[in-house]
C-alpha cells in the first residue's frame, strides 16, 4: 500500500504528460534510503498506459561503478543498434548520438528510469548532461533516483543540477512517513504505532521491516534498519543463511541463470527466502534483495574472512558459467579484489579499466588501476610499470594532477629503464612535459620535454618520437618562439607522415600554423590550421578540432579580422557545444566576449564576461579571457568592480607565465591608470610590459604597448618588436590621430578609435573630441566618454561636444542580439519547452505568425533548431538573463 505519495506520483504523471506534447525534461526523485523511490517509481510505470514506453537501468555499489551501467540494463530494448555500440566499446559520441536519435526518431514518447545514480560512473553523469540538455525537445522523460544522503557537495553528482536546463528540471524530495500513516500501518497488525514511530521516524522500509517480525513489541523494537533485519535472520535456517549470504556479497540483482544452477538445496532455500519475503524475484527471473538496505545490514555480519570467502565463491560461479551468465569485468574485478585474490585482480582489473576508459569512465578506470596497485608488489616489472603509467594518464584526466600522478610517471620510468624500454621512458618523459605545463610549471615542462627528445632520438623513430617533437613545437609556439615552433612542427610532421600517426599529424599542424599566423601573419599558417581541422573532424579527434578554432579564432580577434574571428567563433562555440566540450566553450567564449569589446558593443562583451566569470568549476586557464576581458570592460564602463577585477586577472594570467594572458591585463590596468590621470600608474604598468618581450611579433600587441609609452609621454619607445605596428597604432606614433581613429573605425574599432582621437591636441581638439563622444556614445563606455569631456573641458573646447544625453535611451533598452520584445517573449517560452503551438495559444498569436518570430530568433542567435538553441542558452546564459533584463521596465 503506497501512503502520503499522491502529490509525488501526481508530479510524476505530470512530467510524463509534459514528455509526451515534446517537452521533456529531467526529474530529481531524492531521499534518504529506504524511503520509498523505488516503490514510488513502481506505481508510477503501474498507472503509465500505452503508447508510453518505460525503460529501466540501474547503478550498483560495486568497489568501482559499472560504465554506463543504466544504459547497459536496457540497451536491447531501446535501440539493437545501440546495443551492438555498446557491446563493440565504441565511444560515447557515437553512443550518446545513437542513444538521442533513437529517441528522436522513437514511435511514442519515452521514460527513462535510472536508478540509484549516486552510484553512478563518471560517463554515465557524462550521459546525463548530454541528454538533459536536449530533452527539452524531445517527447522524453529522464527520471534519476538518487539518495540525497549519500551526495555530499564532493560528490560527482553535486554539479549536476546547474549543467542542466533549469526550466527542464523538476524536484521530487520524498518525506518520511507521517506518525498518522505509520500508525495507521501499525494498527492493521495489532501494534503500538507511537512507538514504531519513535523508532522508524517514518522510514518506510524501517517500518515494514519491522511489521514483518511478528511477535515484536515495546521494549522489544528494534531500534536501527540493521537491528529490523537481523531480528528476521534469526528465524531462518542454515541454508538460507547461507544462500542470503552468498547472494550479499553480489551488489544488484543475481540473474536466474546464475542462481538457478547452484545445488538444489541452495535453490529450494532461495525460494523459501522470497516467500518470506527477503528476496524479490524480478519479471526476467533476477533475484535481489528487497532493499540495499537488508544487504548491506546481512554483510554487517560477515567476518571479513567470511566475506572473502564467498567472493572467491562467486567469481568462481561466475567465470565457471560464462558466458551463460552475463558478469560485467566491473563485477569480476569487484569480487576478485574483495576475494584478495591477487592475480585475478592484476588480471581483471587493467582489463575492466580499459573497458572503462574506452567508454569515457576515466574516473572508473583509474579506480580500477588504482585497485590493481594495490597488488603490485606481486606483478611481474612489466606489468607494473604499466599500471603505474596507465593510472597515471587515467587519474590525471579524471582526478586532479596531484603530486601522487607525477610521483606515478617517476616509478613507471624508474621500472621501465630496468626493462630497457626507452620508448616507454620517452612517453612518460613527454607526459610529464604535458602534467608540468599544466600546473603551470613551465620551466619543468620544457626539462621534460627535452629529455624526452633526447630519450626518443637515440631509438629508432616511431610515433612517439613524433608526437615529442610536436609536443616541442607547441611549448615554443606558447611561449612566442615561433621559428623554433615551426621548425619542431615541420620535422614532428614529416616523421608522423612517414608512420602514420593521424594524431601527430593533427597536432603538429595545429602548432606549425598557429606559429605562422601569429608569427608573420602567414596566409600558410591559415591553411595548416584548416587542414588540421579538416583531420581532426574527419578522424573523430573532438579536442584537436576544438584547439583550431580556437587558435584561429583567438587569432582572428587579435589581428582584428573581425568577419573571420565572427565565423570561426560562432563554428567554434556550435562545434563545442555539439559535443559537450564545455572547457573549450568557456575559452571560447572569453574571446567572443574580446571580440564584442572591441566592436564596441559592451553591453553584450559584458554579459558574455560575467556568464563565463561566474562558472566557478571550470579552471583558471578556462575563466582568464573572459575575466581579463571582463576587467578593461568594466574600466571602460566605469563600473565599480572595475579595480577588484584588473588585480584578480592580473594575478591569474601571471600564475600562466605566458604573456597572451598577461599582456591584455598590463594594458587594461595602463587604461585605467590613465582615466584617472595616474601618471606614475601609467610609467609602472608600461614598464611591466615592455619586459615581457624584447621581441614581440605581434604588430597589434607591440604597437599598443608603444602607443601606450608615447601617450605617457616616456620619451623614446624601446624596441618592442620584429615587426613593425598594425597601421592604426603606426599612424598615432606618426602624430596622424585622425588618420588612425579612421583606420580603427573602418575594421569595426569604435573605442580604440575615439581614443585616439582623445589624444588630439590644440587645432582640430574640438572637432576631433567631438567625434570621439559620438563614437562612444553608442559603446556604453561611460568612463571614457566622461575622460572625453573633461579633455575637452581643460582644452576649452567643450563648446563643440554633443549636448550630454540624459535618461534611458535606445541602447539601454535592446537586446544585443538585436531581439524584438515580441522575439523575447518567444525566446523564453522556448527556453521553457514550449513548442510552437503552446506558444502560439500562450501569446494569442497565429501559428504562422508565432513560426515567423521563431525563425527570426534562430537567425539571430545562429542557431538550427530547438536543441541547437538549447545548448546554446545553457551555454552562454547571458542571451536569456539579457532577455529578462531587457523586458524589465525602466527605473523611475
Amino acid at each position: 500500500m503506497l501512503l502520503e505519495r499522491d502529490d509525488s506520483l501526481r508530479a510524476l504523471a505530470e512530467q510524463a504528460a509534459r514528455a509526451a506534447r515534446g517537452n521533456g525534461g529531467t526529474v530529481l526523485l531524492a531521499g534518504e534510503a529506504g524511503i520509498g523511490k523505488t516503490t514510488l517509481l513502481r506505481a508510477f510505470a503501474a498507472q503509465q498506459v500505452a503508447p508510453c514506453r518505460m525503460f529501466w537501468g540501474c547503478c550498483e555499489p560495486l568497489s568501482t561503478a559499472r560504465p554506463l551501467g543504466p544504459l547497459q540494463d536496457m540497451a536491447a530494448l531501446l535501440d539493437d543498434e545501440l546495443a551492438a555500440l555498446l557491446n563493440a566499446g565504441a565511444p560515447p559520441p557515437r553512443i550518446f548520438a545513437r542513444v538521442l536519435d533513437s529517441l528522436q526518431h522513437a514511435s511514442a514518447p519515452s521514460v527513462l528510469i535510472f536508478e540509484d545514480v549516486h552510484w553512478a560512473d563518471a560517463t554515465t553523469l557524462d550521459l546525463i548532461r548530454y541528454l538533459g540538455r536536449r530533452l527539452p525537445a524531445l517527447s522524453t522523460l529522464l527520471i534519476l533516483s538518487l539518495r540525497s544522503d549519500e551526495v555530499a557537495p564532493d560528490h560527482p553528482l553535486a554539479r549536476l543540477p546547474g549543467d542542466l536546463p533549469a526550466a527542464a528540471l523538476s524536484h521530487i524530495k520524498l518525506a518520511p512517513l507521517s506518525a498518522a500513516a505509520v500508525a495507521m500501518l501499525a494498527q492493521r497488525v495489532g501494534r503500538d504505532g507511537d512507538a514504531l514511530y519513535r523508532v522508524t521516524a517514518g522510514n518506510p522500509f524501517f517500518v515494514t521491516e519491522v511489521l514483518a517480525e511478528s511477535g515484536v513489541t515495546g521494549a522489544d523494537l528494534p531500534v536501527t534498519v540493521r537491528d529490523a533485519v537481523w531480528a528476521r535472520l534469526a528465524r531462518l535456517d542454515a541454508q538460507e543463511r547461507w544462500m542470503l549470504d552468498l547472494i550479499g556479497v553480489i551488489p544488484g540483482a543475481v540473474e536466474r541463470a546464475l542462481w538457478t544452477a547452484l545445488r538444489a538445496e541452495d535453490v529450494t532455500a532461495a525460494e523459501r527466502c522470497i516467500a518470506r519475503g527477503i528476496l524479490v524475484r524480478d519479471a526476467a527471473g533476477a533475484l535481489a534483495f528487497r532493499h540495499e538496505l537488508a544487504r548491506q545490514a546481512v554483510l554487517a555480519q560477515l567476518a571479513p574472512e567470511e566475506q572473502r570467502h564467498l567472493h572467491a565463491h562467486v567469481l568462481a560461479l561466475l567465470e565457471r558459467h560464462a558466458p551463460m551468465v552475463h558478469a560485467p569485468l566491473a563485477q569480476l574485478a569487484h569480487h576478485a579484489a574483495a576475494a584478495a585474490d591477487a592475480q585475478r585482480v592484476l588480471t581483471l582489473a587493467p582489463r575492466a579499466a580499459a573497458e572503462a576508459a574506452a567508454l569515457g569512465a576515466h574516473r572508473q578506470a583509474a579506480q580500477q588501476l588504482q585497485t590493481a596497485l594495490r597488488f603490485v608488489a606481486q606483478a611481474p616489472a612489466a606489468l607494473a610499470a604499466q599500471l603505474y603509467q596507465d593510472w597515471a594518464y587515467e587519474a590525471g584526466l579524471s582526478v586532479r594532477i596531484d603530486d601522487a600522478v607525477i610521483a606515478a610517471r617517476h616509478q613507471a620510468i624508474v621500472l621501465w629503464r630496468g626493462l630497457n624500454r626507452g620508448d616507454k621512458v620517452g612517453h612518460n618523459l613527454r607526459w610529464l612535459s604535458r602534467l608540468h605545463w599544466y600546473r603551470g610549471e613551465g620551466r619543468q615542462a620544457e626539462e621534460y620535454a627535452d629529455a624526452a627528445v633526447r630519450e626518443l632520438e637515440a631509438l629508432p623513430t616511431s610515433a612517439e618520437l613524433a608526437m615529442a617533437w610536436s609536443v616541442r613545437s607547441q611549448l615554443h609556439m606558447l611561449h612566442d618562439r615561433f621559428e623554433l615552433a615551426i621548425e619542431w612542427g615541420e620535422r614532428a610532421l614529416v616523421l608522423a607522415k612517414q608512420v602514420g600517426d593521424i594524431e601527430t599529424r593533427v597536432h603538429a599542424l595545429n602548432n606549425i600554423g598557429t606559429a605562422q599566423l601569429f608569427g608573420a601573419g602567414d596566409a600558410a599558417g591559415r591553411a595548416k590550421l584548416e587542414q588540421s581541422l579538416q583531420l581532426a573532424l574527419q578522424h573523430g579527434f573532438h579536442e584537436h578540432a576544438a584547439r583550431v578554432y580556437t587558435n584561429l579564432g583567438e587569432w582572428a580577434v587579435v589581428f582584428r579580422q573581425f568577419e573571420l574571428a565572427e565565423r570561426m567563433l560562432c563554428e567554434g562555440l556550435a562545434f563545442d557545444r555539439s559535443h559537450d566540450l564545455d572547457a573549450w566553450t568557456s575559452y571560447l567564449l572569453g574571446w567572443q566576449a574580446r571580440l564584442r569589446m572591441h566592436q564596441g558593443r559592451l553591453r553584450e562583451a559584458e554579459a558574455i564576461a560575467r556568464s563565463v566569470v561566474a562558472m566557478s568549476d571550470r579552471s583558471l586557464v578556462e575563466r582568464l579571457p573572459a575575466l581579463s576581458a571582463l576587467a578593461r570592460i568594466c574600466v571602460r564602463t566605469g563600473d565599480a568592480s572595475a579595480p577588484g577585477l584588473l588585480q584578480q586577472a592580473l594575478a591569474q594570467a601571471l600564475a600562466t607565465q605566458e604573456v597572451q594572458h598577461i599582456a591584455p591585463v598590463r594594458l587594461a590596468l595602463v587604461e585605467a591608470a590613465w582615466l584617472c590621470g595616474d601618471a606614475v600608474g601609467m610609467r609602472t604598468q608600461i614598464e611591466d610590459i615592455c619586459a615581457l618581450s624584447d621581441a614581440s611579433h605581434d604588430p597589434w600587441e607591440c604597437g599598443e604597448m608603444l602607443v601606450w609609452w608615447q601617450r605617457a609621454g616616456l620619451g623614446n619607445a624601446p624596441r618592442l618588436a620584429a615587426c613593425a605596428p598594425a597601421p592604426p597604432w603606426a599612424a598615432e606614433l606618426a602624430g596622424d590621430a585622425v588618420l588612425s581613429a579612421r583606420l580603427f573605425e573602418d575594421s569595426g574599432s569604435p573605442i580604440e578609435a575615439a581614443l585616439a582621437l582623445m589624444q588630439t591636441r590644440g587645432k582640430g581638439a574640438g572637432e576631433a573630441l567631438a567625434r570621439a563622444v559620438r563614437l562612444l556614445e553608442s559603446t556604453g563606455a561611460q568612463a571614457l566618454l566622461r575622460r572625453a569631456r573633461v579633455l575637452a573641458h581643460e582644452q576649452g573646447v567643450a563648446v563643440a561636444l554633443p549636448r550630454l544625453r540624459r535618461g534611458h535611451y535606445g541602447v539601454a533598452r535592446s537586446h544585443p542580439l538585436g531581439l524584438t520584445a515580441r522575439e523575447l517573449q518567444v525566446l523564453r517560452l522556448l527556453a521553457k519547452g514550449h513548442g510552437s503551438a503552446a506558444i502560439s495559444r500562450h501569446l494569442s498569436r497565429s501559428p504562422r505568425t508565432i513560426e515567423h518570430h521563431i525563425a527570426s530568433v534562430y537567425t539571430k542567435l545562429g542557431v538550427n533548431g530547438r536543441i541547437d538553441l538549447l545548448l546554446r542558452l545553457h551555454s552562454e546564459p547571458w542571451v536569456l538573463a539579457a532577455a529578462t533584463a531587457t523586458a524589465a521596465p525602466p527605473e523611475k
